[in-house]
């Protein structure tokens, strides 16, 4: 599919919102003005990310597209697995030991991604509206299984499908009706009304967002299934509210939508070392401006050229960017 502007954009705000949500996450505790920033950032950009993920995606479900999916998703999971695994043991970070399919931090991304693209396969079978029904009612049931949780990623796979399928169901004019004026205005009305029912709701759960735990871990054993389809719907609304403002036109930023997997992957070595060396604090709102400059700055840098090349062969298993560069060298000192 040939890359639309719009797309990418959405890509780098969402990826930038994942590493500063990620980097506020410590101070929560500390403010209820970061609680419901961080609270607000995570009932969408998740949701509208793996929105985004579906859309694109083709479900084809035969031996060669199961193959290379295998080699995109699973392969660098793996690697990944293992290489957190050793920096967090170097940062002194605990509980740095985890099995194989008990995902390390954001790692849950990759392992679920694969799954959904095998889910696809047979949902793209069902007529749209009922599979969308269908999907939602499994999200809606696996919260009742204290069984289901980290290992595979099984919760998460289950409850954030719905959003990767009606990505798959959505078409391009569908996504861009949404930008009208009228869906615009509504969206101020709901980013505020949200905003100022998570500032006023202090003991809002977390967890809800993060779809990792049961209901009963949750403290809603019997009421969980009606508390996450109003988290569905709130994330639904929230994701279209924020994407209706993302530009449809190529930018300074546009070209790192292409790159944000690295990103995603990459960020955790800033991150957790943050976190084990508690270097920052969070005292005033000029505190959080700050943390979000320094988000900025780890989006570019682990966008860049030269990072791409040092990390491609354990994130696409190439090193055509190296190679591109070490021929445009030489190509420059034969010139010269």
């Amino acid at each position: 599919m040939e890359r639309n502007a719009y797309f990418d954009n959405a890509k780098v705000l969402l990826i930038f919102l994942v590493v500063f949500g990620h980097m506020i996450q410590p101070f929560i505790d500390d403010s209820q003005g970061t609680n419901t920033l961080y609270m607000v950032i995570y009932t969408f950009h998740m949701p509208a990310f793996i929105f985004l993920s579906g859309f694109f995606a083709k479900g084809s479900g035969n031996k060669k597209y199961v193959i290379n999916l295998a080699k995109k998703l699973l392969l660098p999971y793996l690697i990944f697995q293992m290489i957190y695994s050793g920096y967090f043991f170097f940062i002194g970070k605990e509980n740095w030991q985890a099995g194989l399919f008990t995902p390390h931090w954001s790692l849950w991304f990759l392992f679920s991604l694969f799954c959904w693209h095998m889910l696809l396969y047979w949902f793209k079978k069902i007529p749209a509206v009922l599979s969308m029904a269908i999907a939602v009612e499994i999200g809606l049931v696996v919260g009742y299984f204290g069984e289901i949780g980290h290992t595979f990623s099984l919760s998460r796979t289950f409850v954030f499908f719905p959003f990767f399928l009606l990505g798959y169901w959505l078409t391009e004019k569908q996504v861009m009706w949404m930008k009208r004026r009228s869906v615009k205005l509504a969206s101020i009305f709901i980013l505020a009304g949200v905003s100022a029912a998570i500032y006023f709701l202090p003991d809002l759960n977390a967890g809800w967002l993060l779809a990792s735990k049961s209901y009963g871990d949750l403290g809603l054993p019997e009421a969980g299934g009606v508390a996450r389809l109003l988290v569905y719907v709130t994330a639904a609304v929230m994701a279209m509210s924020v994407l209706v403002w993302v530009p449809k036109h190529h930018g300074l930023l546009t070209k790192l939508g292409s790159r944000t997997l690295y990103v995603y992957l990459l960020h955790g070595f800033f991150i957790q070392y943050f976190r084990e060396a508690n270097i920052f604090q969070v005292n005033h709102p000029i505190d959080l401006v700050g943390l979000a400059v320094i988000s900025a700055g780890i989006v570019l840098l682990l966008s860049s050229k030269p990072v791409l090349g040092v990390w491609q062969p354990f994130v696409e298993g190439s090193t055509s960017i190296l190679k591109q560069s070490l021929r445009s060298r030489a190509s420059k000192e034969t010139a010269g």
